[in-house]
């Protein structure tokens, strides 16, 4: 019988992400300059921005166990991040699905690699496709799907595995403006109820004032508070204008 935890049971709680005077890089090449302090809390929506080269996928892929910090320490709920694990998940611009498999069996794909049965992998499955507005599409394949729709896929595959921290890089930025406005809002709703805790890289400051709990500006190093988090009325507020202004400028 299967050990794992069932899709079904209760969410669990999102995961402490912490970075301890992090130096972030690859062992063959440069590093990025600067150290990182930073402590992300469970449940948090951080939005990551900075100028292209400042390290914004290293950090991600640092998260995720990928590439180790060239200095300093990196932990999940205090204990050391040094590989991979099902409970962080990866969620990139470009899709990553594979085309030999159906849309359905692209979501089940985190539930079979931890062996989940087949009964319950179909369910979870069926579940996340409902929720993202695909379920018509369980059987067709991936080139059949719209830009859109391939990341509402991999949305739902990233959170069918019930991962405690998603780490999303620049997920949306090869969307039209008006398909990535509503992929926005779905990951706001679909990310309700799960307790996870996300680490959102973008180029598009209004999408990081949008989603974002706190916005890094990797660069420079600031965290700044946001005053209105996914409230899209708040987008010409006084003090959302203000916060715009402060992040261009250090851009």
């Amino acid at each position: 019988m299967s050990t794992a935890t069932s899709p079904a049971a209760p969410a669990p709680a999102g995961a402490e992400l912490t970075l301890h005077d992090v130096r972030l890089g690859h062992p063959d090449g440069a590093a990025v300059p600067g150290t990182v302090v930073l402590r992300i809390a469970p449940g948090e929506l951080l939005a990551v921005v900075g100028p292209s080269g400042c390290g914004k996928s290293t950090l991600l892929r640092t998260l995720a166990g990928l590439l180790p910090p060239l200095d300093g320490r990196v932990t999940q709920d205090g204990e050391p991040i040094g590989r991979p694990a099902a409970d962080r998940a990866l969620v990139f611009q470009h899709d990553a699905l594979l085309p030999w498999r159906t849309v359905r069996a692209n979501v089940e794909l985190p539930l079979a690699i931890r062996r989940f049965p087949r009964a319950e992998r179909r369910r979870s499955a069926a579940d996340w496709l409902e929720r993202v507005g695909l379920a018509g599409h369980a059987h067709k394949l991936p080139h059949q799907l719209s830009g859109g729709q391939r990341q509402r896929v991999q949305l739902a595959r990233a959170l069918a595995g019930r991962p405690r921290a998603v780490l999303m890089d620049e997920p949306f930025g090869a969307l039209d403006a008006h398909t990535r406005a509503e992929m926005q809002d779905l990951l706001v709703d679909v990310l309700q109820g799960t307790g996870a805790t996300v680490v959102f890289v973008t180029h598009d400051v209004d999408e990081a004032l949008h989603l974002g709990d706190r916005v890094l500006l990797l660069g420079s190093g600031q965290v700044l508070d946001v005053s209105h988090p996914r409230e899209r009325d708040a987008r010409h507020a006084p003090d959302t204008t203000e916060l715009r202004r402060r992040i261009l400028e250090s851009l």
